[in-house]
């Protein structure tokens, strides 16, 4: 875990005093200082406290032993985990470690408040490392020192580090917030899952400016219904968590979410995603802003961008999909809307740059381009909406530079563990979507991978055979043959999506982590049968 460089010191007694709404209990000396708050045993410092957390299999009372053989001179955890602690070390007792943990880190580190840097938030199903990746770029350009938190990797002021979670546990996102000031970051962009709001990860942090990319159907294995799963994103829109909202109206596959939300939150500043809508559908939600047009430029778009009071930006995206319209325009609108009026004129001026726009930047794992003859595009697209976006996307591109005779090639599977009733649905979409279907496993993790395939395999198939000259559907493992095969089928004009991975650089089968990079394995075979790659140093990058 990252720590600031230089550590506040904190009493018990304070810290009983922050937590007071969690009702803490608290035993033995409240005049200890700590320094610091970890709930692994293994990452504790001299002077931490130590949260012992209840888990699914063991508690983290169960290591108390040793967290204090390690330095830690205090001890917060639940009722259950009391008769664990060595007589003489000071506790605070709550009746939820999991939510007082974000509250005392945040007291711990200096987050309290609203704080330096400002991080703008971006939640949704879809959509988030893409446009923390283009917040990240316009913030720099506008010549704030920037970070960045979330699925790839965690940067500060220039130093890059790679991420577990896309949003960390709170004591280590607490951290990194005071590890960022003290590099004098002054702005930050960060991906804000859904697990992280049930986990309450995010809890004591107040941000400048968040962003709602969409909601489709994923994470049901941990919210149980969509309902349930919206509530958890919404939480991050309340008074409490953040200072400045933005509402994507209508984005993705089920836009009634974004208006939803833009409803229950009415101070919210609200995107209309106009003509680049997944879907056509009425809003009515007013937009504060709209997509007023958008053109095709290479392989990515041209658009404008308007305010309700008549201020306009036309500005480019470099990557292909109209999510991608959709993904640039929220961080443009959280910038201006992060930003005071007099601001906007300069912000609009990076934003319409005849060279380098911020949004012409690659994402690493995100319709990343490995080479254009065949184009081969590798994309993290792991849901429905996802995979149906990604798919209409290279198809439409596909479609503007080589006409009818272009094909579509689809390599993908669905992950392990995780919500079982998207996989026949993904495989539908495929079939709808590609001339041929490759599938593959994604993560097993320790889920039968064969039984993984078949779910996605029945959904393929049986849209296939109820289709006129439906896809060639095939089933193939491991990934890296069925990339390879892919490889092998296309013609120059053809089109390769390798959907599911994205960044990852490493394959879960049953707990074994096995590395596997879908960029260098297809740089390897496009290479092997002839054809020209596109500079793999993005792969390299994302290692």
């Amino acid at each position: 875990m990252l720590r600031p460089q230089t550590k506040l010191h904190t009493k018990l007694a304070a810290l009983i005093e922050h937590l007071e709404p969690y009702q803490p209990t608290p035993a033995g000396d409240m005049e200890q200082l700590v320094s610091g708050i970890s709930m692994h045993s293994k990452t504790i410092e001299p002077g931490d406290l130590y949260a012992a957390v209840a888990g699914a299999q063991h508690h983290g009372a169960d290591y108390i032993d040793e967290a204090l053989s390690a330095g830690a001179v205090a001890i917060l955890t639940d009722t259950s985990g009391v008769d664990r602690i060595p007589d003489g070390v000071p506790s605070v007792i709550v009746h939820d470690v999991r939510s007082a943990l974000a509250d005392a880190a945040a007291l711990i580190y200096g987050n309290t408040g609203t704080v330096d840097p400002q991080v703008y938030g971006v939640t949704g199903t879809n959509g988030k490392t893409t446009t923390t990746y283009f917040l990240n770029a316009i913030l720099a350009e506008l010549g704030h020192t920037t970070g960045l938190i979330g699925t790839i990797e965690t940067r500060i002021a220039g130093t890059t580090l790679a991420s577990q979670f896309t949003t960390p546990e709170a004591p280590e996102l607490h951290s990194l917030i005071a590890r960022m000031r003290e590099a004098d970051v002054t702005a930050a962009s960060m991906e804000v899952s859904s697990h992280a709001m049930a986990y309450k990860r995010t809890y004591g942090l107040i941000y400048g400016v968040v962003g709602f990319t969409n909601l489709t159907q994923d994470h049901l294995d941990l919210h149980g219904s969509m309902a349930a799963y919206f509530d958890a994103k919404a939480t991050l829109f309340e008074a409490d968590h953040s200072t400045v909202r933005v509402v994507t109206l209508n984005g993705g596959a089920e836009p009634h979410w974004g208006q939803q939300l833009a409803t229950q939150v009415p101070d919210a500043v609200t995107l209309d995603l106009g003509p680049a809508a997944a879907t056509t559908s009425s809003t009515p939600v007013r937009g504060h802003w709209t997509i007023t047009g958008y053109e095709p430029t290479a392989l990515g778009h041209t658009f404008t961008l308007q305010h309700e009071s008549g201020f306009t930006v036309v500005t480019r995206v470099g990557m292909p999909g109209k999510f991608n319209i959709a993904n640039a325009a929220l961080a443009a609108v959280m910038v201006f809307t992060g930003h005071e009026r007099h601001h906007w004129e300069h912000i609009k001026a990076v934003l319409e740059r005849r060279h380098h726009s911020p949004f012409e930047s690659a994402v690493p794992g995100r319709m990343e381009v490995i080479a254009e003859t065949p184009t081969v595009v590798v994309d993290f697209a792991h849901n429905p909406d996802g995979l149906t976006q990604a798919l209409q996307a290279v198809n439409r591109a596909s479609r503007q530079q080589h006409g009818a005779q272009a094909r579509t090639i689809v390599v993908f599977g669905a992950t392990g563990q995780r919500d079982t009733a998207k996989r026949p649905l993904m495989g539908r979409i495929a079939a709808e979507h590609a001339d041929v279907v490759i599938v593959t496993d994604d993560d097993p993790h320790h889920e039968d991978p064969a039984a993984i395939r078949q779910a996605v395999l029945a959904g393929a198939r049986e849209l296939a055979e109820a289709t006129p000259d439906g896809p060639e559907v095939v089933e193939i493992a491991p990934r890296a043959d069925a990339l390879a095969y892919a490889v092998q089928l296309a013609k120059p004009t053809d089109t390769i999506l390798a959907a599911g991975r994205g960044h990852e650089t490493h394959q879960d089968l049953a707990g074994v982590v096995f590395p596997l990079d879908d960029r260098k394995v297809l740089h390897q075979a496009l290479q092997d049968h002839g054809f020209v790659t596109s500079d793999p140093a993005s792969t390299q990058r994302a290692d």
